[in-house]
């Protein structure tokens, strides 16, 4: 029962973050890209960059932050996970590729923190 309820939880914060996203101009590509063990929340194009995002949701801050939960075995999951997603879909292979997160923390009001290129392939720590 309890894990049920943080599976609606996280569905519930990727899709407030998926629409807080496309207000700011991005466009969906892709939602929950699994593959070997790992992936990605959200995969959307800002402009043209191919921006793959985690979600991660806090409802206190008790604990530290909801972006700090995206630690460094994450980040390379994420990252091995968009590999595959580009080497699948070949017609993004060209583009400039971001790894963002998107923090939602509090219970009831939200606080959204977008962090763009958070982490990157070759220095994946926050």
């Amino acid at each position: 029962m309890e894990y049920r309820r943080t599976g609606l939880v996280g569905q519930r914060a990727e899709q407030f973050a998926f629409g807080y996203l496309q207000k700011h101009g991005l466009r969906p590509i892709a939602r929950n890209f699994h593959r070997r063990g790992g992936e990605i929340d959200l995969i959307m194009l800002d402009g043209e960059c191919l921006t793959f995002i985690e979600v991660r949701y806090r409802a206190s801050t008790a604990f530290g932050s909801a972006s700090q939960t995206v630690d460094f075995h994450k980040q390379r999951k994420i990252i091995s996970t968009a590999a595959l997603f580009v080497a699948q879909s070949r017609r993004y292979a060209t583009h400039t590729m971001r790894f963002d997160i998107v923090a939602i923390e509090g219970s009831e009001e939200l606080n959204v923190e977008w962090i763009k290129d958070a982490f990157r392939p070759n220095n994946s720590t926050l």
